[in-house]
């Protein structure tokens, strides 16, 4: 692997390419490289540690491939000029383990391409049945996202900010969604939680701003922290089944006013 600090403030880099035997990048392998303006990180590469491309500030593009496993803290802090993400597989994507917000290269570049397009409208293949947190943290090109049927798991703050997403359908078999999993995604108007879900996490819907519907489908109340729809202004109503009105009024005492049964059509 790339040793830590080996190539630290090398301020005349201006391009990587990381020979395919590379498995790891390590701390702060290429921190303070200013000039550096592009790096393709070979398949191979299972780990970029901590601070590994700390500001990196004139970098704009960087490739992560399919290889990556885990990306530590700060990999990509201060990295402000990134303006693009490029994977070529969706699945994996999902699978990596981000550490912290900005381990996450969409922290600042806020758009992800995928084989040289830029998702727009996100399919999340099958095979997928959790979403790593942090995923698609602060990508603002998704209006729209197809969950797999498969899906069970949606992690920590996996959607939050993603600013375009104007609607989002829970496959039936989810059973959890993280803390901060949708956090100010202002856009979405109405969420239907599907019957399986057993726990909703603190913030998940937080500063959802024009969110003024919400229906449980679940005779059973999820267990969740409070502030699940923190500041979320706008909400105005919360469906739930008929013979469970008074069950989620008890577990959901923040909202008990807005709680009434689901209106058969």
């Amino acid at each position: 692997g790339i040793g830590s600090a080996a190539f630290r403030n090398c301020d005349n880099l201006w391009s990587v390419t990381i020979p395919n035997s590379v498995t790891s990048i390590g701390y702060e392998a290429f921190r303070d490289c200013r000039n550096m303006t592009s790096v393709t990180i070979p398949n191979g590469v299972k780990c970029i540690g901590n601070s590994a491309f700390y500001n990196c500030s004139s970098l704009t593009s960087v490739t992560i491939p399919n290889s990556v496993m885990s990306i530590e803290s700060d990999a990509f802090g201060a990295c402000n000029n990134l303006k693009e993400v490029h994977i070529t597989d969706i699945a994996a994507w999902c699978n990596i383990a981000f550490e912290w917000s900005d381990s996450n290269p969409l922290y600042y570049a806020h758009n992800l391409y995928v084989n040289g397009t830029l998702v727009t409208d996100l399919v999340i293949p099958n095979s997928v049945t959790s979403i790593g947190g942090y995923a698609f943290y602060l990508c603002y090109s998704l209006p729209s996202i197809d969950i797999p049927d498969g899906l069970t798991n949606i992690g920590y703050a996996t959607f939050s900010n993603c600013s375009s997403l104007t609607a989002i359908d829970f496959p039936a078999v989810l059973k959890t969604i993280d803390d901060y999993a949708f956090y100010n995604c202002f856009l979405l108007k109405s969420i239907e939680i599907p019957s399986g879900v057993t726990s909703i996490g603190m913030g998940a819907f937080g500063d959802c701003n024009s969110l003024s519907t919400v229906t449980f489908l679940g005779e059973t109340p999820p267990v969740h922290t409070d502030n699940v729809f923190y500041e979320c202004t706008a909400l105005s109503d919360i469906y739930v089944p008929a013979g469970s009105v008074d069950a989620y009024k008890e577990t959901w005492s923040e909202y008990a006013d807005k709680i009434s049964a689901i209106t058969e059509p």
